[in-house]
């Protein structure tokens, strides 16, 4: 017998309904709803809470096949959560060059290294440019972290290639107005990123 036949037997000999059963595990009705049409797997924990709540063993919940492929969908969600992680604190960290000198800048015929923040050998619009992709990189890394839990279908399949087109333009950007510190930096980040997401 498959889980979701399980899961169905066990809550009709308790009596109860989805909506009840949601209530009792902390759950939507809509999980249940899912996990009764074999359309999806409960999570670890969740599996944790059912086996608990019908006084059964998870062994009797699942079989060797469904074991396997929940323990699949975790890893994989692990690594899409540490995948997340280390995006996000890329993201964060380019906020460091608003603060070290990462920057070139020529003052009485010396090039001295300065902070973003204290640059002002450039035009106005190259500094803004500057700004507008650091403060994009740290917005969308705040989001990532933010958002972790989000099950919204579109930001989950795009979020890491948003991430990698941000970082690309950024590349770019500090390459061009040449600001090879910054790009460089930029650059190793970037690396890091497509890295994972190759091992993906």
């Amino acid at each position: 017998m498959e889980f979701n036949e399980k899961l169905q037997e066990l809550r009709r000999k308790k009596g109860l309904t989805q909506e009840e059963l949601a209530q009792k595990l902390f759950v939507s009705r809509t999980a249940i709803s899912k996990w009764e049409s074999g359309r999806g797997y409960p999570s670890i924990d969740s599996l944790k809470e059912i086996a608990k709540f019908f006084s059964i063993s998870i062994d009797e919940l699942l079989s060797s096949n469904e074991v396997l492929t929940l323990a699949e969908e975790d890893s994989k969600e692990k690594e899409r959560r540490s995948r997340d992680l280390v995006y996000a604190l890329l993201d964060l960290s380019v906020l460091l060059l608003l603060f070290l000198p990462f920057f070139g800048q020529k003052s009485s015929g010396i090039i001295q290294d300065v902070s973003l923040l204290a640059l002002t050998s450039v035009s106005v619009y190259i500094k803004v440019a500057y700004l507008v992709v650091v403060s994009l990189l740290v917005i969308f890394g705040v989001l990532t972290l933010a958002l972790q839990n989000c099950k919204g279908v579109f930001w989950n399949k795009y979020k890491s290639k948003i991430s990698i087109i941000l970082s690309i333009v950024a590349v770019f950007t500090f390459i061009i107005s040449p600001q090879p510190f910054a790009a460089t930096l930029l650059f190793i980040f970037l690396v890091i990123k497509v890295l994972m997401l190759i091992k993906k």
